[in-house]
């Protein structure tokens, strides 16, 4: 069993079809829904995590993508300047997923990469512009 996250974006016409539903029955992946902005007749956007047999997972994305969705691996999407970090906390505060963390005995900041939703919260949190979007 693998787990990998994805970003899916997906066209009007297929905003009302049971894309999640398909992955489940038809290609026995288990789906975790991080982050959603549906709007039915206009584009959307998911963040979902996909766990299932690593030859299932890209079957379900090959049947995404023939339904003209497009699917981007996550970890292509966020970049943090750990190095020029000075560990004020400020990001924490606004990470409702728990990757920023501050650690009580050291006090630095520790980014879990596992646990970030790409909310993009952080990017305007912290004082040094640390976080950015990776568009690659």
């Amino acid at each position: 069993m693998v787990k990998k996250r994805y970003i899916l974006n997906f066209p009007p016409e297929s905003g009302d079809k049971p894309l999640s539903y398909h992955l489940v029955r038809d290609y026995d992946i288990r789906i975790n829904i991080l982050k959603a902005e549906v709007y039915p007749g206009k584009r959307g956007s998911l963040l979902l995590e996909l766990q299932g047999k690593k030859e299932n997972i890209e079957k379900g994305v090959k049947y995404l993508t023939d339904q003209h969705v497009v699917c981007e691996p996550l970890e292509k999407r966020i970049h943090f300047e750990e190095k020029k970090c000075i560990d004020c906390g400020n990001c924490t505060a606004v990470c409702f997923a728990g990757a920023l963390t501050m650690n009580r005995e050291t006090w630095k900041l520790e980014f879990d990469k596992s646990k970030c939703v790409v909310c993009e919260l952080c990017i305007p949190a912290c004082p040094l512009h640390l976080f950015e979007i990776d568009f690659k």
